[in-house]
């Protein structure tokens, strides 16, 4: 059962009719943004098969456009789900065995866990999967999403939502990398930190992914980084 719901409105009039040269700036930034990722993602619903072992899943990186700026939306997740408890991630899961491949996953569990409907995403192709230490193998989907939407979280699986501008994570200073012992191992882990709101694990990796797409490279010299998840 679904209960609740979130909008994310808003309006902005100009007396007039006059544009604002800034919010004109904005709003090409934000075509050539998509244009870019348009041109560099590729799509590929059935992305080849993870390593023995593994279990395979889908998220979606919903990204839309608000404030003349380009968001990106998460979720943090509940207490109550097995995995990544209380974690901020997109919304996405396991593929279950009646979807048809990944991208399936991705949009099916995003109308599970936030009310999206697949039919108001436009995908605009897979980042590289990432696998985890906690057994999965994770391959994210980018899609457009209309904005303002109803979405509808479902109270067992989503603790809130959470939009981020994508700039906001361009800052290197937001962003740490370092060594990390998990089982008597080293590794390299990296995370984003603004304020309280913390972005690490897979889902950091993700992002990572995605401004290199854009030709940011927050971490200076990072291309795989390990994100503990």
């Amino acid at each position: 059962m679904k209960t609740g719901h979130l909008y994310v409105v808003l309006t902005i009039s100009r007396p007039g009719g006059c544009q604002d040269p800034g919010a004109v700036v904005k709003r090409t930034m934000v075509t050539s943004t998509l244009a870019r990722l348009r041109d560099h993602l590729v799509l590929s619903p059935a992305p080849p098969a993870p390593a023995p072992g593994l279990v395979p899943a889908g998220v979606l990186a919903p990204l839309f456009v608000q404030a003349e700026a380009l968001q990106v939306l998460f979720i943090q997740r509940t207490l109550l789900v097995k995995d990544h408890r209380g974690q901020i991630a997109f919304p996405g899961g396991v593929r279950d065995p009646e979807d048809l491949h990944l991208l399936a996953t991705a949009l099916r569990e995003s109308e599970e866990e936030i009310g999206l409907a697949p039919e108001a995403v436009e995908v605009l192709g897979t980042l590289p999967a990432v696998a985890t230490i906690t057994g999965y193998h994770i391959t994210p989907f980018v899609g457009l999403i209309p904005h303002p939407y109803d979405f509808h979280p479902s109270p067992r699986e989503v603790k809130r939502l959470l939009v981020l501008p994508v700039a906001g994570f361009y800052a290197p200073e937001r962003w740490r990398s370092g060594p990390y012992i998990f089982q008597g191992r080293t590794t390299r882990v990296c995370y984003w930190q603004n304020g309280q709101e913390v972005v690490w694990g897979a889902t950091a990796r993700i992002l990572l992914n995605l401004l290199a797409h854009l030709g940011v490279y927050p971490i200076p010299g990072d291309r795989d980084a390990t994100c503990l998840d």
